[in-house]
């Protein structure tokens, strides 16, 4: 999908929705990182704003429901658990948030950052709130950031991923192993990874590709290696 195009398209559509921004590029993702990096920053030295950051700002099932901190459908992505948590997350946005921000442009970018992140939270609730998992604070931003991945294989379907710099990956092949990797772990793994809010990131992308841009992200890569 040529970036160019979808903005002379959507430039002349009769849905407010669809209407894309002004282009401008202003390296908003550096912004996103800063803040990432600032808000774990004040959670590690400080243990009194770590208790505080984490009980107002992760996202819990309960405190959404009952309390009514609707908040944390945003704050909660920006929240790490630890130094590598901050690290890889921040470390993929940069890679791949820079590349489509340029393509997409800033204020469209973090549109979608913001959106997709929040609707991955939104799934999340629900999973928790219909299984009884109240006890879960729910932080990073792995859905925005798994979201960015996906757009990334969108707007750059030929693009090669070098997983672990070694193996040589297309990048929408990336996107379908991470989801099976990511849906098998969900079921036979133990460990405390919110796998299904990555999976929710990338469903949040693909429903911000059809309904806010009017792109079928299987088409495009079906399209793509066609030819």
């Amino acid at each position: 999908m040529d970036a160019i195009r979808w903005l002379t398209l959507n430039q002349r559509s009769k849905l407010f929705f669809r209407r894309p921004f002004k282009y401008s590029y202003s390296r908003i993702t550096l912004l996103l990182i800063a803040v990432n990096c600032l808000v774990f920053a004040l959670s590690y030295f400080f243990m009194d704003m770590y208790q505080y950051l984490h009980y107002y700002g992760a996202l819990n099932a309960y405190l959404v429901e009952y309390n009514h901190f609707y908040w944390q459908f945003i704050t909660y992505m920006f929240l790490h658990q630890n130094i590598s948590h901050l690290f890889f997350n921040m470390v993929g946005l940069l890679i791949f948030g820079l590349s489509l921000e340029r393509a997409i442009g800033s204020k469209e970018f973090l549109l979608f950052y913001l959106i997709t992140g929040t609707l991955s939270g939104v799934f999340s609730f629900l999973v928790f709130k219909f299984t009884g998992q109240y006890r879960v604070f729910l932080i990073g931003a792995s859905g925005a950031i798994y979201a960015v991945l996906f757009a990334y294989a969108v707007f750059f379907p030929r693009s090669i991923i070098y997983v672990w710099g070694i193996i040589p990956l297309p990048a929408p092949l990336m996107v379908v192993l991470y989801a099976v990797i990511e849906l098998g772990s969900q079921f036979f793994s133990s460990d405390n990874v919110a796998h299904l809010t990555h999976l929710f990131g990338f469903l949040s992308a693909w429903l911000y590709f059809v309904i806010r841009m009017g792109i079928h992200p299987v088409k495009v890569w079906k399209n793509t290696y066609r030819k």
